[in-house]
């Protein structure tokens, strides 16, 4: 892992986050622009995004759609970000889900280098979250994306605690080859 950078090495998907941090208008505009920069299927960026800090009535609305499991945490982060993709012509959707995650990585090794913390959840309401926002007809949600400073690992129910304080593992690199 010597050359592996350390934006990419030191990336990690806590469940503390700092309850009281606040993100800033501008690790937004930095964090969006990230994503903006992405690669896509003949360029076109297919993906949208919607913010919702943690006190505000679209923050709330989002965690209402993650399961009670995920709840107990994610509504500490200083926000949930709603990943979509919309459909359009050309392309299909599972391109345009592929063109998202490109997206979204590049948002979260931004938010590494920025010294924020992002958990990307694909297990929610996605109608629910759709309805509930009021998201157009043409956009999918795919994925909330937890995104904030990282807080106390004690804080967490005892169950997490042993989940965030463990060794991270990766699965051996010959694993990953198809022979």
């Amino acid at each position: 892992m010597s050359d592996l950078h350390p934006l990419l090495a030191f990336r990690w998907s806590p469940h503390a986050f700092d309850p009281t941090a606040r993100l800033a208008d501008a690790d937004v505009a930095c964090l969006l622009e990230a994503a903006r920069w992405a690669p896509s299927a003949g360029n076109r960026q297919p993906w949208r995004f919607l913010l919702g800090h943690r006190d505000d009535e679209t923050g709330k609305r989002i965690l209402v759609n993650l399961p009670a499991e995920d709840q107990r945490w994610a509504r500490h982060a200083s926000a949930l970000l709603v990943g979509g993709h919309a459909d359009g012509p050309g392309g299909d959707a599972e391109r345009r889900a592929y063109d998202l995650g490109q997206a979204v990585a590049h948002l979260t090794v931004q938010a590494t280098a920025l010294g924020l913390y992002v958990h990307q959840l694909t297990r929610f309401d996605h109608h629910g979250l759709a309805a509930d926002l009021d998201l157009p007809a043409d956009v999918r949600p795919m994925v909330v994306a937890a995104v904030g400073r990282l807080g106390d690992p004690h804080a967490l129910p005892p169950d997490l605690l042993t989940r965030e304080t463990a060794l991270r593992r990766r699965r051996p690199l010959p694993t990953l080859l198809l022979a």
